[in-house]
């Protein structure tokens, strides 16, 4: 035997290392374990890739009679509109849901997509639960930089439900450790592989019908609403939220808690 086969691509070599990368997998890991054994929901949030409305091709294959056609490029200005599917999936109950918005993928969409699943699923599984444990990428609209992704945790999530949102960032250049990435969004890839998503329909009925024998179930919804870009918070804003940093790895952890005087409205996607 020469050891040759069909051999794919292993992503394996970081691009980056930050400083305590290691440490803060290690609090990842105990925190998972907190949320274990007290019952605290824990969910991992990431938004998966934009995908252009329209007959485009779809890389993979699917079971059919014939091929089905599409268009020769894949122009923006061919399609119907654009799909941005946010994900939230619940480690402990395996399931999963997706909100997949029409315009543009900011912390406030990514916030009232979680408020959202709260109102919806969360608060019937976990109607004791007084924290919520949120697991995300270190960037996008769920990142540890972007201040109105705090400033709407604060007043569309821990406010109106009085929650304290524990909130933990993988490293930069982690991203394919968040759960939601093989656990769901893999799943979702190999659900749709093939098909030919020319309209909103068939994106939602991809992801609801996605599934593994282990029990995954996903729902999905449409979110109407348009977010705009650049909302700026100001120092005034960000000195007013009842965030605590964590004292070792203050920039990837930190606990927002709700603001006792807050009058509870219910905010979220419509």
């Amino acid at each position: 035997m020469t050891g040759y086969a069909l051999r794919v691509n292993h992503k394996t070599i970081a691009s980056c290392s930050p400083l305590q990368r290691d440490e803060q997998f290690e609090k990842i890991s105990l925190i998972r374990g907190r949320c274990e054994r007290d019952g605290i929901p824990l969910i991992s949030v990431d938004t998966k890739k934009k995908e252009l409305i329209g007959r485009f091709r779809n890389p993979g294959a699917k079971w059919g009679r014939r091929p089905e056609h599409v268009n020769d490029h894949d122009f923006r200005s061919l399609a119907e509109g654009v799909a941005v599917p946010y994900g939230i999936y619940d480690l402990q109950a395996n399931a999963g849901s997706v909100y997949v918005g029409g315009s543009y993928d900011t912390p406030q969409f990514a916030v009232d997509c979680i408020a959202k699943w709260w109102q919806t699923e969360g608060l019937a599984r976990y109607s004791r639960a007084g924290e919520i444990v949120i697991l995300a990428d270190a960037g996008g609209s769920s990142g540890c930089r972007p201040r109105a992704w705090k400033d709407f945790l604060q007043h569309v999530l821990a406010n109106p439900f009085n929650l304290k949102v524990t909130v933990a960032h993988y490293p930069s250049g982690a991203s394919k450790w968040n759960p939601i990435e093989h656990r769901m969004f893999s799943e979702v890839s190999k659900n749709w592989a093939g098909v030919v998503r020319r309209s909103i329909d068939v994106i939602l009925q991809c992801l609801r019908t996605a599934k593994t024998r282990s029990g995954l179930t996903v729902k999905a919804d449409l979110v109407e609403t348009v977010y705009d870009k650049g909302i700026r918070i100001t120092d005034q804003q960000m000195d007013a939220l009842n965030c605590v940093k964590d004292k070792d790895i203050p920039q990837w952890n930190y606990v927002i808690k709700p603001i006792s005087d807050y009058n509870s409205v219910s905010v979220v996607a419509a």
